[in-house]
């Protein structure tokens, strides 16, 4: 049996955004208990240099939203990236599960070796589809999503790997 272009975004990046909200509202919960002022999560971060969560889950959605986008040939949606609540957050995630949500097998599935290039500041970067999808936009994708978690489960929200993967 293979696997779809379509069966390895879509379901995917629903399944952990979905997965994502949940804990986000775990967290929302552990602040509300602990008496903690919210944005002192959505601000946090592991070492000064590194992104807050609101960037990391920003970066996330942006990978989702975009690599299915560009894999169907179409420009992906942009966002304020002003994100500054919890409940901000949240409803970026389910903004991006809807948008992605709308996409079907047949706009994506093919993409393999479609040309896609992406403007960086470092200059364009080219790559084929399968390779854009399991070189770039899935690690980004994880990275951003399991760095959010780390930074939760750091700031003594109860979350644990059954959050994180949910239930199949």
């Amino acid at each position: 049996m293979t696997i779809s272009m379509y069966q390895a975004t879509v379901p995917v990046y629903k399944h952990m955004l979905t997965n994502l909200a949940a804990i986000l509202e775990k967290a929302a919960a552990h602040a509300a208990a602990k008496k903690i002022e919210p944005s002192v999560l959505v601000n946090s971060r592991l070492f000064p240099d590194m992104f807050a969560l609101a960037k990391q889950i920003q970066i996330a959605t942006d990978m989702a939203k975009g690599g299915v986008a560009r894999l169907a040939g179409q420009e992906p949606p942009k966002y304020e990236d002003n994100e500054a609540t919890l409940e901000d957050l949240i409803a970026r995630i389910r903004k991006t599960v809807a948008f992605i949500d709308t996409f079907k097998p047949a706009q994506i599935d093919g993409s393999e070796e479609k040309s896609i290039t992406l403007q960086m500041r470092s200059g364009p970067l080219t790559f084929l589809g399968l390779r854009y999808l399991l070189d770039f936009v899935n690690p980004n994708f994880y990275f951003h999503v399991t760095t959010t978690y780390n930074l939760l489960r750091h700031s003594g929200v109860e979350i644990g790997k059954m959050d994180f993967l949910g239930k199949p």
